[in-house]
């Protein structure tokens, strides 16, 4: 009934804010920043989210820099104007690593798309062989990856064209160990084609890893949000550049800190208390002089860069399969995977969707897709019309426009939310 379907869409509201915090603020202001700062910490340190060693430990650093700031009595007063304006640019950035909202009206120059042309190397993951990654010269255009077997074949056949559209884009990364990864896990007709590209530096790394980026969203690098992205993502990875061990040693000597406070439960076991601590002091290096506004939107920034972040993870059983498998419900697509192995099996974007619907007596949710393509599921772990709510939720987001005084069209949330039982 009416009730029902009220209350449930009021769910569906708040949920949906997980997953799409910095898309559509009512107001700038601290509180509302407040509130997605801790509901990411809480999402680190209790670990609904998956994250490197290295990544826990950038954002126990800057957990502790918030922590000493917020203590202390030299704060400014939020309100000051020119600090709004600052905190309003800062959010606009944000929104660069979420889809949700229309699309600019601008039409990007074709005749004038960007592209990037490098010596990168790459594996493909195949049974029974070592990890050997091999050198190709590679072109990013619009949103696919060419490689050649070197720079002056260019103009000839590729060795393989990779479309990224729709593709999982994962940070394969160790910057202590200067690793930079990308991997992509791109659809194919029978599941997931894996792909492994290696950059040399942190430069070439941001740039590919921005336009791989853009490309599964069916974004190239004529999009305004290029340049931002890239910035974005050498700004975290210099946060995780090691510092002077003798800085470290002087500042353990004053530390003031219960270093298990910052850390997830799991982290902490691995390491002697005074160790961590000076780990957590080393990465602060990076981030000490960051005021508190900034401080707090690199960590919601850094939590929203999680491969994981955003997905929601439902039991479900195919129309047609045997078995068990594990669906991913995003902001922007469904995935597919293997309940035994943890692997995706394939995606569904909903820009490609054109109908859903659920079959309430047996509890059935079917959708259809461009190109002919169908699939049925049952709910296992949760009721069918939690999963419905998510879909009609994030494609209600996806009409909404960046205006901030734009009226809530509450009609047709509840349209696509709710349903009758």
């Amino acid at each position: 009934n009416g009730n029902v379907i009220k209350e449930e869409g009021e769910i569906m509201e708040s949920e949906m804010d997980q997953y799409t915090p910095t898309c559509f603020f009512l107001q700038y202001d601290a509180v509302r920043i407040n509130q997605l700062y801790e509901q990411a910490r809480w999402a680190v340190l209790l670990e609904e989210i998956d994250c490197t060693e290295e990544e826990m430990l950038i954002f126990a650093a800057l957990q502790y820099h918030i922590s000493k700031l917020s203590l202390s009595a030299e704060t400014q007063d939020f309100t000051n104007e020119s600090e709004v304006d600052e905190v309003e640019a800062a959010l606009s950035n944000l929104e660069v690593t979420l889809e949700g909202g229309k699309a600019d009206n601008t039409l990007e120059d074709i005749t004038d798309i960007p592209k990037l042309a490098d010596n990168l190397r790459l594996f493909r993951p195949k049974k029974l062989i070592l990890k050997a990654f091999k050198q190709y010269w590679f072109i990013f255009k619009d949103t696919s990856i060419a490689y050649f077997k070197n720079k002056e074949l260019e103009q000839g056949e590729p060795v393989e064209k990779l479309n990224l559209r729709g593709c999982e884009v994962v940070p394969d990364v160790n910057v202590a160990g200067r690793k930079f990864g990308i991997k992509l896990l791109i659809p194919v007709a029978d599941g997931m084609n894996e792909v492994y590209l290696r950059c040399d530096h942190e430069n070439q790394y941001a740039q590919w890893m921005a336009a791989c980026i853009l490309a599964s969203k069916g974004k190239t690098m004529a999009d305004s949000s290029y340049q931002p992205e890239v910035l974005n993502i050498l700004s975290f990875l210099r946060m995780k550049n090691r510092n002077s061990a003798s800085q470290v040693a002087s500042n353990l000597e004053t530390m003031d800190m219960n270093p298990e406070c910052f850390v997830s439960p799991r982290c902490a076991k691995k390491h002697k208390s005074k160790q961590l601590a000076a780990r957590i002091l080393e990465a602060h290096q990076n981030v000490a002089q960051m005021p508190l506004v900034e401080a707090k939107l690199r960590f919601i920034q850094a939590w929203q860069s999680l491969p994981e972040f955003g997905l929601t993870y439902y039991l479900v059983r195919f129309k047609g399969s045997k078995k068990d498998d594990i669906l991913g419900v995003s902001y922007n697509r469904l995935i597919r995977i293997e309940a035994a192995t943890g692997i995706p099996i394939t995606t569904w974007r909903f820009t490609n969707m054109k109908q859903w619907n659920v079959n309430w007596e047996i509890r059935q949710v079917a959708i259809e897709f461009d190109q002919n393509v169908s699939i049925a599921f049952t709910c296992l772990s949760a009721d069918c019309k939690i999963v419905h709510e998510y879909i009609g939720g994030y494609i209600f987001l996806s009409t909404r426009s960046k205006d901030q005084n734009e009226t809530l069209d509450e009609d047709l949330f509840h349209k696509l939310t709710g349903g009758q039982e």
